[in-house]
């Protein structure tokens, strides 16, 4: 008999000390900031805490880009509405393996997306870790992204290394989509695992003040 409970789906990279997301960036450092056994003279005896730390850049892990990242007078991370991250309609658009740029046959037969969030399933996520990540990703042309906009859609979603083309200077895909308040997701994981539509998306990272990125934990209730 087939369960109708409800599915999560987590769709984020595990993030650890002296993980490498994106060539060129550094690290993220995780360790304590106190460690338990230092923590002993503070507390009864028999009681012992560990107190983290970590030192990272905003882009690590599976991480959001609201538009202050592209844009000075854009809204950053903390002015984001809950509900432009959280409990947003879902749609995946699966591209073949080896293809880069994506067009906009790739959104033909789609239907509505207005107010949804299109995760673009490519399959790259698997070299996440790996030096082959950096190299050659699938991406998302301008066309794609004008597309998108026009649709009105709410968030925009990447298993990749980069929704643009990282070749050059230029990124026409992260300035169209920020420049209208589309946020974007990059280096998810596990799309395979999702339906084409029918689940809602969560990208919710934490109320910081001043950044233009951060990591969420990305999941899907299907």
């Amino acid at each position: 008999m087939m369960s109708n409970m409800p599915r999560l789906v987590d769709l984020s990279h595990t993030i650890h000390d002296g993980l490498v997301t994106y060539p060129g960036l550094p690290a993220p450092r995780v360790g304590e900031h106190l460690e338990r056994r230092s923590s002993r003279t503070h507390y009864a005896e028999g009681t012992e805490f560990s107190i983290g730390r970590i030192e990272m850049v905003a882009n690590t892990g599976t991480y959001l880009d609201a538009p202050f990242h592209r844009y000075e007078g854009g809204q950053d991370i903390a002015a984001l509405a809950l509900e432009s991250l959280a409990d947003l309609p879902g749609v995946v658009v699966r591209v073949p393996e080896g293809e880069r740029a994506i067009g906009v046959e790739r959104l033909a037969g789609l239907g509505e997306l207005h107010g949804h969030a299109v995760l673009v399933a490519t399959g790259w996520s698997r070299h996440f870790g790996r030096p082959e990540y950096g190299v050659g990703h699938p991406y998302l042309t301008k066309a794609v992204a004008e597309r998108l906009v026009a649709g009105g859609v709410a968030l925009v979603g990447i298993d990749s290394l980069n929704i643009d083309d990282t070749a050059g200077g230029e990124r026409p895909v992260h300035s169209l989509l920020l420049a209208r308040n589309v946020r974007i997701v990059e280096h998810l994981t596990n799309l395979v695992e999702l339906p084409e539509r029918g689940f809602r998306f969560f990208a919710v990272p934490p109320k910081v003040r001043g950044l233009g990125s951060f990591p969420v934990r990305a999941f899907a209730l299907c």
